[in-house]
């Protein structure tokens, strides 16, 4: 009787889990999968935009910066590689669409694969690439008046002048094509200055745009 019931009990604990007890684990991991998975991808989407907008604003600053400690014209500029979305290389040119950015001290285009110099061209400050996340990112950049701009010159104050690229820059916003993702924004003033705000908040909000 007792060797009955001892295998009685094994046969019950190795027998495993029922099809209904399976297919309510299924279900529940569906749901979740279902609840979860929309989040995730809006949350990557996210994190791309404020990682490319923060890049930008740190080029613009690191332009600016460049440009007091040398008391010489510096510039900015949003560049592409047509070739090879997403890095920068021998084919390079000015874009007033992409997370990729030089600075310089004169045009970067054909050269954004140079090594820094101070004598070689295009003296190449910094630069960096969108990456794979940067590419995408809905990035345009804007002039005073509106019109698509793709640098922004400082002058040894620190104040953005028209450079060799034109008009400079007083706008970049950065999102994305998806709907739902953050509209962010790097907006340099008038005297110089460099901030980034975001384009959906409230009016009370110290993080919108003004």
């Amino acid at each position: 009787m007792r060797c009955t019931g001892s295998t009685a009990l094994l046969t019950r604990k190795s027998r495993g889990f029922t099809m209904v007890e399976l297919m309510v684990v299924i279900t529940v991991a569906a749901i979740l999968m279902f609840t979860v998975v929309p989040g995730v991808g809006d949350w990557i989407r996210n994190v791309s935009v404020r990682s490319s907008a923060e890049s930008i604003a740190s080029g613009v600053n690191e332009a600016r910066s460049e440009a007091i400690r040398r008391n010489q014209t510096v510039s900015f500029w949003l560049v592409n590689s047509p070739g090879v979305t997403g890095v920068l290389d021998a084919t390079c040119v000015r874009s007033a669409s992409s997370a990729s950015w030089v600075v310089s001290l004169d045009d970067p285009t054909g050269l954004c694969d140079v090594a820094a110099s101070i004598t070689v061209a295009p003296r190449l400050v910094g630069s960096k690439a969108a990456g794979p996340a940067g590419q995408n990112v809905a990035v345009v950049g804007l002039d005073i008046s509106g019109t698509l701009a793709n640098s922004v010159a400082f002058n040894g104050y620190g104040q953005p002048v028209t450079g060799a690229g034109g008009t400079p820059i007083a706008t970049i916003d950065v999102g994305s094509a998806a709907s739902g993702a953050r509209r962010l924004r790097v907006k340099v003033g008038t005297g110089g200055d460099v901030r980034m705000c975001d384009r959906d908040v409230s009016n009370t909000d110290p993080r919108r745009c003004l």
